[in-house]
């Protein structure tokens, strides 16, 4: 496909885009590849057992152009977590992500997300028999505790009980996750963001991969970040404002910002090649309504592709239309 003209200039742990269900999938990560060359993707969670008997293609599956890519699984059983690891090595990701962070019912009644951060012997067993199986990093992202974890050192214990089992790279969402009383929403919200315990972690554990999560929404405060840390991972400022994760990894990569129009530009023939084998178009729309945001046209860009996106036989025209009316409504302002 064609690409905007840029470069990875830059580590490639350095800036990443969080794993976020029901929205990073394999469009959304092409569509943030476009963005940023240079940024680390993440698949949605998957659960170690959906890979192993599930389909392979639907869950898996995922365009060459997307490295580097990861795959996050859940999960707390390590033979079934090796036996998912194993799958994804050979479906050439790039890296295996343990998800330690999520605080949902769901996923506690399954005994794997957050609620593992009371169990780090567990999950360095995890993490142990996934490095066993596979010659890719195996990493983990978590919180910072759960419920009544409020201290510095149970995160460190935390941390260093799973380094002893192989990890050397952990994702640190910079709040603690409650486990009983807020929806997995209010948990990304409602606890106090926490940066100094990430940045004191990387302080006295220096040979760890330190990388940072939880309310970065500009490119200054990732900078500011990426002085204290080895990177900076965006979650939804990545999905609801997208232009922001290009200029990002354009200030990384010493590269010019491309506008917003160049950026689609550039992904519309990937997108013309997936609805050519069947793609529906809403399924595009959905991950770029964000890309205008803030910008005169903005409104006028979200309002075609939502309403249009769904009516049988819309192409590509659709997004051309949207583009045109933003850009009219643009050089009004």
């Amino acid at each position: 496909m064609e690409k905007v003209e840029t470069t990875s200039a830059y580590d490639e742990w350095c800036l990443s885009v969080a794993p976020m269900m029901d929205w990073t999938d394999r469009v959304c990560r092409a569509f943030h590849r476009t963005l940023a060359p240079g940024a680390r993707l993440y698949t949605e969670m998957v659960h170690a057992q959906a890979v192993i008997h599930g389909d392979r293609e639907r869950l898996l599956g995922f365009d060459p152009m997307e490295h580097p890519v990861a795959l996050q699984l859940g999960g707390s059983e390590p033979a079934a977590l090796a036996q998912a690891a194993r799958i994804g090595a050979d479906w050439g990701y790039d890296e295996i992500n343990l998800n330690v962070g999520c605080p949902s019912d769901r996923v506690q009644a399954g005994r794997f997300g957050a609620c593992l951060m009371r169990e780090p012997v567990l999950v360095a067993e995890c993490v142990a028999a996934m490095r066993a199986v596979v010659s890719i990093p195996v990493t983990v992202k978590c919180r910072l505790g759960v419920d009544e974890q409020e201290e510095y050192g149970t995160l460190l214990e935390f941390i260093d009980t799973v380094a002893a089992g192989g990890c050397d790279t952990f994702v640190v969402h910079a709040r603690k996750a409650w486990l009983k009383g807020l929806s997995p929403k209010e948990n990304r919200e409602v606890p106090p963001l926490r940066y100094g315990h990430v940045y004191r972690l990387k302080q006295e554990r220096p040979a760890l991969r330190i990388l940072i999560n939880g309310g970065i929404t500009t490119v200054d405060a990732a900078r500011a970040h990426l002085a204290q840390v080895d990177g900076v991972m965006l979650g939804r400022a990545a999905y609801h404002d997208p232009h922001v994760l290009h200029r990002l990894d354009a200030a990384l990569a010493g590269t010019a910002e491309q506008p917003r129009e160049a950026l689609l530009r550039a992904f519309l023939p990937w997108v013309e090649a997936q609805l050519a084998r069947g793609l529906a178009l809403r399924h595009v729309t959905r991950h770029i309504l964000g890309l205008f945001h803030g910008q005169p046209g903005g409104r006028a860009f979200r309002q075609i592709l939502s309403e249009g996106a769904s009516r049988p036989g819309t192409g590509i025209e659709l997004i051309e239309r949207a583009l045109r009316a933003t850009q009219d409504l643009s050089r009004a302002a």
